[in-house]
């Protein structure tokens, strides 16, 4: 059983291999849940939100579930589909 109220969103950055590589990854996990990943430049949100780039800005990509981080650097595949079926 799936939580279709689940939200998915990839902290990322312009010209970030790891994060094209992230997305590429939640896309797929995603589409098991019927969830469709969005992203957040975090170089781009620092116009009107600066702690966001300041807090994760240094270890991205940083994959955040329903608002709150859940992994950074790589996607944490295992965890992040047993938590979406919670």
């Amino acid at each position: 059983m799936t939580n279709p109220t689940h939200s998915v969103t990839l902290l990322t950055r312009s010209g970030c291999g790891m994060c094209a590589t992230a997305l590429a990854q939640l896309r797929v996990i995603c589409a098991d849940f019927g969830i469709e990943p969005a992203t957040l430049d975090v170089d781009e949100a620092a116009a009107t939100d600066p702690g966001l780039r300041a807090e994760y800005g240094d270890r991205l990509p940083v994959v955040l579930l329903d608002g709150r981080e859940h992994s950074y650097f790589d996607v944490d595949e295992p965890r992040l589909r047993a938590d979406l079926t919670r």
